[in-house]
């Protein structure tokens, strides 16, 4: 649930500073306090259906597109993690053990 937040957050923040908007700006058009904005940009506080939606509004952008690209982000984070957790092909080496070069 971190990843989802974290994710969330980093998205409106984008979208807010590609705007020019600033969190007061955001705040009285959503009709939030500034604080709880601030939490969920920062991935510290989860925002509700209907705050979320609030949020998109005063942002322009469809809550459809936010999911969206929430949900591409912890598709990406979940790939790495994949990767990272795969063991390579090549086995280690043995203590002591001397590998012939092909050349």
């Amino acid at each position: 649930m971190v990843l989802f937040r974290r994710s969330l957050g980093d998205i409106l923040r984008s979208r807010r500073a590609e705007l020019g908007l600033t969190l007061r700006e955001v705040s009285g058009a959503a009709r939030v306090s500034l604080g709880y904005i601030s939490e969920i940009e920062r991935g510290q506080k989860e925002a509700s259906s209907e705050l979320l939606a609030s949020l998109c509004d005063a942002l322009e952008m469809p809550l459809s597109d936010v999911l969206r690209e929430v949900a591409d982000a912890v598709a990406l984070e979940e790939a790495a993690a994949v990767l990272a957790a795969t063991p390579t092909s090549i086995a280690p080496r043995r203590a002591g053990e001397v590998v012939a070069s092909a050349a």
